[in-house]
């Protein structure tokens, strides 16, 4: 039995499309499903909580972007026990470009349906604290980052001009211009990071540090080249002490991954990291806002998800 979540509002109602002329394909085959669909944020986080509460085998497929994929993997409850497919439908896709899941939905539907194989994939999670000081933890499956990559994740979100440019296949359109507004006003702090109980760096001047599982963000930026999300460990990348122009500069870099031995670029692996910033800096997990934190713990979180992939 195949569990479908669907975001239909991905991509400014193309999800909602998508499953239009994806569902018959399982009728006329006879293939047996159950499908929802999300109505609100952190919808599909509740609807995969509720699904994996029985404690048994489950196969999730997820149909939106990487923020729908994000509530899903933080809301199962044990990873070891869910098969998860995914149709990419979002601007970014960064979780199906590193697993090489088709763009095309009919295509990914069909790998779906005749996996070759499971990749034994880890999730990252994020600990950090509420507004009211309580310890919160939040599962990744992509990345999750401080500073300038989450102030423009958190401005996307209330963007009104994200939804234009979707309709429109523009959606990188809107990052870019959002990326160049925050470069402008982002605050710089100091952020210190420490790795698996020992190795301290301390970054002054930080744009931003991020904890990799795939290689890319952001929709298409090559970050960590070498991130496996099947190795055990996740990988760190700071960025420090450079200026706005380098900063422009090094993202064409980054979209193919040549930006790694450039000055003022950290890259680091781990399996439990603690960050702590002098300012409070925008958090994003896989792309979704998480409160302004001065401090947070990255981990591995506890299981692997069986992802269906091409060559796995």
């Amino acid at each position: 039995m195949y569990t479908f979540i669907i975001n239909p509002a991905s991509r400014s109602g193309l999800g909602g499309q998508i499953w239009s002329r994806l569902e018959p394909v399982l009728k006329d085959n006879h293939i047996p499903y159950r499908a929802w669909q999300t109505g609100y944020q952190r919808h599909a986080t509740r609807l995969a909580r509720e699904l994996t509460a029985d404690g048994k085998e489950h196969t999730i497929i997820v149909l939106g972007g990487d923020g729908t994929v994000n509530e899903v993997v933080d809301g199962i409850r044990d990873l070891d026990r869910v098969i998860l497919g995914y149709i990419p439908v979002g601007s970014g896709n960064d979780f199906a470009r590193s697993l090489g899941i088709p763009k095309d939905p009919k295509a990914a539907l069909r790998l779906v349906l005749s996996p070759p194989g499971h990749a034994p994939m880890n999730a990252g999670q994020i600990a950090y604290s509420d507004h009211a000081g309580r310890t919160r933890t939040k599962r990744f499956a992509v990345s999750a980052g401080l500073g300038f990559d989450a102030a423009i994740c958190h401005q996307a979100v209330i963007s009104r001009l994200k939804p234009v440019l979707n309709r429109l296949h523009l959606g990188k359109l809107t990052y870019a211009l959002i990326a160049l507004d925050r470069l402008r006003l982002l605050r710089r702090a100091t952020c210190t990071v420490t790795l698996d109980g020992g190795e301290t760096l301390t970054f002054p001047d930080v744009l931003f540090a991020a904890a990799m599982n795939h290689p890319f963000e952001g929709g298409g930026f090559m970050f960590c080249p070498a991130a496996d999300p099947c190795d055990g460990r996740l990988d760190l990348i700071a960025v420090s002490g450079v200026s706005r122009l380098r900063a422009l500069l090094l993202l064409p870099l980054a979209l193919k991954g040549a930006h790694t031995r450039a000055k003022g670029i950290t890259i680091r692996t781990f399996e439990r990291a603690v960050l702590t910033s002098d300012t409070a800096l925008p958090v994003h997990t896989d792309g979704e806002p998480v409160f302004l934190q001065r401090r947070m713990e990255i981990s591995l979180a506890p299981g692997r998800l069986r992802v269906i992939a091409p060559g796995s």
